[in-house]
Formats: structure tokens, sequence, C-alpha cells
């Protein structure tokens, strides 16, 4: 039988990598799409030969062609950490409402089902918690991260109106924290950057007190989660994340006890805006998708401990960096 087809945006990023993986698992042959902004092609490299992936170097934000059938779209392309935010804050509005237009676009034209990778930013710094996918968020939208979480709601609505306005088949997956290897070590995330410090043997920084929350949620759990989502029928937002809740404070005592390091945590202003609370609301994808995580935060921070202690002594000290010859200014 002829393999089906999907195109994946934010290909070489972590979670678009990861998603490749899982696809070619499936046999399906997979075009992997990045402009290498924040992706790397080192996340892809070892699909690179399969006869059955291909890889294209293209920004989404411009007209996206696509010879022959599409199944399936998932469109990943966006930077996704806050120091993105700061830097590259245009791009990523764009990536959100350009990119999402022309995803759109090619979706209806192919007949293909459109899958967005939504946020749980669309919470903002939340007023209810835990999270369900009815709470309309509490966000600033000219707030240092309002360009991602406007981004991403934006996206949601144009996604929303297609499906409404021209029987599009889409999908809405609101991610919550997710963490695995191929994370960019130096993206400004909470448990890259205590791995990071913990592995350069700098003390570990936690902004505010320590008594913000979050969840992880561990790669793996996520991107079966996503893939039961595609293959349902169900069109509006599901929560896709880990509901098991941790103070930051805390975190950094896991992260010392993992690593076995001697550094101390220091405390730093909370940045504005940064949400108090982070929990996922999972009862629909439960009772959608017969899914729940399956892999607990030990066994998950050991396998992302390996990862990056594989890392080369230049990738550890590398600062982040942009590939600004990857799309035009403007």
């Amino acid at each position: 039988m002829e393999r089906k087809r999907v195109l994946i945006t934010g290909a070489a990023g972590f979670l678009g990598s990861h998603l490749c993986d899982r696809f070619i698992k499936e046999d399906y042959h997979v075009i992997a799409m990045d402009n290498l902004i924040t992706g790397r092609l080192k996340n892809i490299q070892h699909l690179m030969d399969l006869e059955n992936f291909e890889f294209v170097q293209h920004d989404v934000s411009t007209f996206i062609k696509i010879e022959g059938k599409l199944d399936y779209i998932l469109h990943f392309a966006s930077p996704a950490s806050p120091i993105d935010y700061l830097k590259i804050p245009i791009q990523t509005l764009k990536v959100g409402s350009l990119g999402i237009h022309n995803c759109l676009g090619l979706a209806k034209a192919k007949n293909a089902t459109l899958m967005i990778a939504s946020t749980s930013e669309v919470y903002g710094d939340p007023e209810v918690h835990p999270q369900t996918e009815d709470y309309w968020g509490h966000v600033n939208p000219i707030g240092p991260r309002g360009v991602y979480d406007e981004a991403k709601r934006f996206q949601e609505a144009m996604t929303m109106a297609y499906h409404t306005y021209h029987n599009l088949d889409t999908r809405i997956v609101r991610i919550f924290n997710t963490y695995g290897p191929r994370m960019r070590l130096n993206d400004g995330r909470v448990l890259p950057a205590f791995i990071g410090q913990a592995l350069r043997g700098e003390d570990l920084t936690v902004f505010g007190d320590g008594s913000q929350t979050r969840s992880f949620c561990y790669v793996d759990d996520l991107v079966e989660g996503i893939y039961r989502l595609l293959h349902s029928d169900y069109h509006q937002p599901v929560n896709i994340g880990n509901p098991d809740e941790i103070t930051i404070g805390d975190f950094a005592e896991e992260i010392i006890q993992l690593t076995g390091t001697t550094q101390k945590v220091i405390y730093k202003e909370l940045p504005v805006n940064d949400p108090k609370q982070r929990r996922p609301d999972i009862s629909r994808a439960k009772e959608v998708l017969g899914w729940e995580p399956q892999v607990d935060r030990a066994e998950g921070l050991k396998r992302t401990y390996e990862y990056f202690k594989g890392l080369s002594k230049e990738e550890l000290n590398t600062k982040e960096h942009y590939n600004f010859d990857a799309f035009i200014k403007k």
C-alpha cells in the first residue's frame, strides 16, 4: 500500500524531531520542514538517508509548496522559549499568524487533516487551577511573553475558523511543559537551565522564591498523546501534559540530587508575567483518547540527564544563538 504522507513544520526542533521519529516508525512518508532559526539538523540527521524521509529548509511564514498528496500537516514551527520571545519577537508572531494561514491554505488545497501545536501559555498566568480546556486564560497581550501567547491564541482562532467555515479537518493540542533529549540546553527553560548549570559547575538559578509550580511531561508521553489526538475525530482543544505538579524550589533540589552536584541554589527576581501555577487538567485526554502519562519524572529526568551528559564541552558552554541567515529580517 502507498504510504501516507505527513508534513511536519518545525521538524528540526525538539518536539518536531521526536514526531518525525514516531511517524517514520509508523511507516509514513515524512516531509520535514524547518527554517533552522532555532532548529538543528543534528536532531534529524539520523533520518536523512531514509527513503521515506525528506527535509525541506523553508520558512513557513512564506508560501508553502508541496508536490503530491498530503494526508496530514502538523504545524509545530515556532520559537518556544522565553529567550526566543525577547530575541525574535516578530518571527514568533509571524509563524503563529502567517505560518498557520499558509498551512491552513495548504491543508485545504490538499484535503489534509491539520493539527496545530498550541500551548498552555494560552492560559497565561492562570486564575483557575488546574487548567481545563474551557478556561479562557489570563494573558497580558503586550507583556514580554505576549508575542508567543497571542500568536498561539490567534493560531487556535484561525484554525477553528477554517474548521467551521471551510469544514477543514483540524486538531488542536495544548502542550504543557515537556522535556527530554534534544532540548536546547541554553534556551532559558528551567529544566535544561538547571541541568546545564549543574554540568558546568554553576549555582542553580531560581527566579522568584521558588514557590511557583510547573508540571513536566516526558516527550515520549507527549508524542503518544499527539499521535492519538491526530487519529481521533476530536476538533476541540485537548490538554496534553503531566498533572504531577512540583514547585521550582523542590525541582531544583531534585536536579541537585540527580546530578550529584554540590552547588547552591541562588534566587533572582521573577520575570514579568511569569506564571505562578501550571498544571493541566487532562480529564478530556483520558476520556477522548484513553491517554495519560506513563513515564514518571524520576525516570524521565534520568534519560534526559544522560542525553545532556553526552554533549561536548563546546556545546555545554555555547550561549544560545540564532541562525539569522535562515530568514529575511523585516
